[in-house]
């Protein structure tokens, strides 16, 4: 039986780009695989996992599913293991997890002519930052400031800078403390920031990325001026090439057969 089956699974997830992604891609690749959605929350991760039979392939997984992915693969490639968060289940005997979510960011960078950072400041301290995070490393970075409306919450980033071999602080949202070359921001779509603290952080920001997408510009890509903005539909597009590897042949750093032209598909679909 072959495996051809595959899904984004999350909470929401009616919103979710990846299925008109994916298709687009397997059309230039001329595959016959069925791409679709589902929504699943974590209490019912389990179940629906061990649901699927052996026409199923792979999966994509969003909010609030990454952990519950991470618990649930047999082994992990480094990103996942570092950032404890799988958003890639590559199905078998054995179920493979990676975190694609830190090679779309250095590769959405990278397609803006940034390939490396010596300081970087992330705003936010949820699931995401911890990707950027190793992502700024990967761009290697030598410290990291984290802004959060709750610093105490940058706790296990801390410690992950530790492990990484980062110097991280973490300061409120409205203390900004230093100039940066880059800043990549994981709050959420539509977050308001404290007066003031936009044209603060565009001040003393360097470059930005910003994982959100929609509405674009965000707030902040707004507040910015001149300096290069980067939106998240990057990080999306390339996470996603990223999962298309894995799928296709187990690696997600080698590229695809013709890989121009299913990135080109794929960006048209966006």
């Amino acid at each position: 039986m072959t495996a051809s089956y595959l899904a984004v699974w999350g909470d929401p997830i009616a919103h979710s780009k990846s299925p008109a992604l994916h298709a687009a891609a397997y059309r230039v690749l001329g595959l016959d695989w069925e791409y679709g959605r589902r929504q699943v929350d974590a209490a019912a991760f389990a179940d629906a996992l061990d649901g699927l039979d052996a026409r199923w392939r792979g999966l994509s997984l969003t909010m609030p599913l990454k952990e519950e992915a991470f618990r649930a693969a047999a082994s992990r490639d480094a990103h996942a293991e570092l950032t404890g968060a799988v958003n890639t289940l590559l199905l078998g005997d054995a179920i493979a997890g990676y975190n694609t979510d830190v090679g779309g960011i250095v590769d959405a960078l990278a397609e803006a002519g940034i390939t490396e950072t010596r300081s970087v400041r992330i705003l936010g301290a949820g699931a995401t930052a911890a990707s950027a995070l190793v992502a700024a490393a990967d761009l290697g970075a030598e410290s990291v400031e984290i802004s959060a409306r709750r610093p105490e919450r940058a706790a296990g980033l801390i410690a992950l800078g530790e492990r990484i071999g980062i110097s991280v602080e973490a300061r409120p949202l409205d203390d900004v403390a230093a100039e940066t070359d880059l800043t990549i921001a994981t709050l959420p779509s539509g977050t308001v920031l404290p007066e003031g603290a936009a044209s603060a952080l565009a001040a003393r920001g360097g470059a930005l990325f910003d994982a959100a997408y929609a509405p674009w510009p965000s707030a902040l890509a707004a507040a910015w001026g001149g300096a290069t903005v980067v939106s998240g539909l990057g990080m999306l597009l390339h996470q996603a090439v990223r999962q298309i590897r894995i799928f296709h042949h187990g690696d997600p750093s080698t590229a695809l057969p013709d890989e121009a032209a299913v990135v080109a598909a794929m960006r048209a679909v966006l």
